[in-house]
């Protein structure tokens, strides 16, 4: 095992800049649409770096982080820090790759054979020689793991937001220690956005300026499922009606229900769509009507969709679902696929009891709930569906997002009552 000390001694910080940046010159987009955003005090942080620390990746799924980071590529430079992963190098390394929105995918590269304190110090010296290499004075941090406290808790920002997506120390496997770093996190951060209502209502009362932002949608993404068009190859040959899922596969889908579901009715065939975490494969159930496809493009999921006669959300009820707002939840409505849903909190309260999702407790009452939808008749369900989603897009709640924490910013400074963060800022 490598020693602490001989890593702080050795450790030599390269920044990799992959696909066709020239030079080790930062990638950063016009503000040609800056005109999209709310101009209420953001000039305070227009020029400000993102450093966003996530415990995602940027390819896996697209969600959440995707589009608001994606969308503040359009006027900042982002950087995207994702968890270590390990290989046979002699030195830690960043490995910087830009991606088609404008946002540097940073990634950790560490030794095999580090303790967890040589880890979570070569991580703190990536982050402080990427932080000593920017242009600019000015800084936003932005996470969505209190996990990354560990590395970076002794530097300051002009401004720090917590994206609580979700309810990370719920999930299976999570670190013990993320309770406490949550608490901390929570202490730091000068705005708080929260995944959905229900995780607002349970961490309204620990931060004084906490706002909720749950899923929003791309209209015009999704709704490229309602235009028809050629069916993808591997679910051409599939026959109808098809009922689809798409998303991460992990324990918070029950996978019970989806079995009985599919044993109930034998002449439905259930697509399912996503990457298959955290479980194991082999315990999914089978049944000639069950097509487990896999992950599938963000791009290319409204051909899918909009082959399916309807949709499903067969979430489990358990701790790790107890407070998630689900983004599929409107992207099924606007590629105009009806959809039921186990009794999910944020979804009963945002799109159930509005008649827009129909929510099932049971196998049973889920087959009766897609018998109704596709049975109805979805010209009045559309049209309250297209005015529900007018009011949710992520361009609009990006432009919130951003006003509130241009806000923060301008508060914390009046409250410092000094310059800018600089690089002398980081308190070692």
């Amino acid at each position: 095992m490598l020693s602490l000390s001989r890593l702080w001694s050795a450790v030599k910080i390269k920044f990799i800049l992959l696909c066709g940046s020239r030079n080790g010159e930062l990638m950063r987009t016009s503000a040609s649409r800056a005109t999209e955003l709310t101009s209420t005090g953001n000039s305070e942080i227009d020029d400000a770096t993102i450093v966003c620390f996530s415990h995602l990746r940027w390819d896996f799924v697209y969600q959440r982080p995707q589009h608001l980071l994606g969308r503040a590529a359009r006027r900042h430079s982002v950087f995207f820090i994702e968890e270590p992963i390990f290989e046979d190098v002699d030195e830690a390394v960043l490995r910087l790759s830009p991606r088609p929105e404008g946002v540097q995918v940073g990634v950790p590269v560490l030794p095999h054979g580090l303790s967890e304190s040589a880890k979570i110090l070569a991580q703190r010296q990536l982050v402080e020689n990427l932080l000593a290499g920017l242009p600019t004075t000015r800084r936003i941090f932005w996470y969505y793991t209190p996990m990354a406290l560990l590395f970076s808790r002794h530097l300051d920002a002009d401004v720090t937001v917590f994206d609580n997506m979700d309810q990370l120390s719920a999930f299976r496997g999570a670190p013990p220690e993320l309770i406490a770093l949550e608490d901390e996190m929570l202490a730091k951060a000068d705005v708080v956005f929260t995944g959905g209502h229900s995780l607002y209502e349970a961490k309204k009362h620990r931060h004084d300026n906490i706002h909720a932002f749950p899923s929003s949608i791309d209209v015009a993404h999704f709704g490229q499922g309602r235009n028809g068009g050629a069916e993808p190859a591997d679910q051409a040959g599939i026959p109808g009606p098809r009922i689809g899922f798409f998303g991460v596969i992990d324990e918070r889908m029950d996978t019970a229900l989806v079995g009985e579901v599919a044993r109930l009715r034998p002449d439905w065939s259930f697509v399912m769509l996503g990457p298959v975490v955290k479980i194991d494969p082999a315990e999914l159930p089978q049944r000639p009507n069950l097509h487990w496809l896999g992950g599938k493009p963000y791009a290319e999921l409204p051909a899918y969709v909009g082959g399916w006669d309807a949709g499903f959300m067969p979430f489990a009820l358990n701790e790790s679902t107890r407070f998630i707002s689900p983004t599929k939840t409107p992207e099924f409505l606007a590629a105009g696929v009806p959809v039921a849903s186990t009794p999910i909190v944020d979804v009963i309260g945002s799109y159930g009891e509005a008649g827009l999702v129909e929510i099932a407790g049971d196998a049973q009452e889920m087959v009766s709930a897609l018998e109704r939808l596709m049975a109805a008749d979805r010209a009045p369900w559309l049209a309250r569906v297209d005015a529900k989603l007018s009011e949710n897009s992520w361009d609009q709640t990006f432009a919130r997002i951003y006003e509130l924490t241009a806000e923060a910013a301008d508060r914390k400074r009046a409250a410092r009552g000094d310059a800018p963060l600089g690089k002398e800022s980081a308190h070692v």
